[in-house]
C-alpha cells in the first residue's frame, strides 16, 4: 500500500526541472540526503509541499532554511501516517572538518537514542550495505539499528554500488540508493 510518493534527491548533479517532476509526478514530499549545491534545488522554494532531509559531508553551505526542508537531523518528523528520522554526513575520513562527518562511536551515542521510525533518511549508508572504502564506509550504529528497529525504508546516497553489489533488501528493511534524484514510493 503505498502512503507517500517522494521525490528524493542525493549528490550533486541534479538536473531536472524540480517544479515539473513534482507535478507530473504527484509527488507529495521531497526528501534530500545531501551533498547538494543550491544550484541542484533551484525551483525548490516554490514547492508547495513539504520538504524534509539531511546534509552530506560536502555540505558547507547550509541551505536548508533558504529551501524552508525540515532537517531531520536526529529529529522526528510524521507525515500521512508515517514517520521519519535522520542522519547526516559521513563516517569521519579527515580530522578538524567544518563539514558534518563523526567517528563511528560519536555517530553510535546519536543514532543509537533515535526513535523506531517507519523511514530512515540519511545520507551514509549502514556498515556493510552500499558502501565501499574508507571514506565510504557506513555507519556501525545504523546496521544494528535496521537489524533491532527494522524501518520499512532506509534512503541513502554518498556511496557507488554497482548493479552487481547493490543492496535493496536487508532483513527486513527496504534499501533504496539514490544518486541525483529518483521517485520513491513510501
Amino acid at each position: 500500500m503505498i502512503l507517500l510518493k517522494a521525490l528524493v534527491i542525493a549528490d550533486a548533479g541534479f538536473k531536472p526541472s524540480i517544479n515539473e517532476l513534482v507535478e507530473s509526478h504527484k509527488i507529495e514530499l521531497v526528501i534530500t540526503l545531501g551533498d547538494l549545491l543550491p544550484i541542484d534545488l533551484s525551483g525548490l522554494e516554490t514547492v508547495p509541499i513539504p520538504k524534509i532531509g539531511v546534509y552530506g559531508n560536502h555540505d558547507t553551505c547550509k541551505y536548508m532554511p533558504d529551501y524552508n526542508i525540515i532537517n531531520l537531523h536526529c529529529t522526528e518528523f510524521g507525515l500521512n501516517g508515517l514517520t521519519f528520522t535522520g542522519f547526516e554526513g559521513c563516517v569521519e575520513y579527515k580530522k578538524h572538518s567544518i563539514e558534518p562527518m563523526y567517528s563511528q562511536k560519536e555517530a553510535a551515542k546519536l543514532i543509537n537514542k533515535l526513535p523506531r521510525v517507519d523511514i530512515f533518511v540519511t545520507h551514509c549508508p549502514p556498515r556493510g550495505i552500499n558502501d565501499d572504502d574508507d571514506i565510504h564506509q557506513g555507519w556501525d550504529a545504523l546496521t544494528k539499528y535496521i537489524k533491532h528497529k527494522k524501518p520499512k525504508v532506509l534512503l541513502h546516497g554518498h556511496t557507488y554500488p554497482t548493479e552487481n553489489n547493490l543492496v535493496q533488501q536487508y532483513r527486513k528493511t527496504r534499501i533504496e540508493y539514490v544518486r541525483e534524484y529518483r521517485i520513491v514510493e513510501l
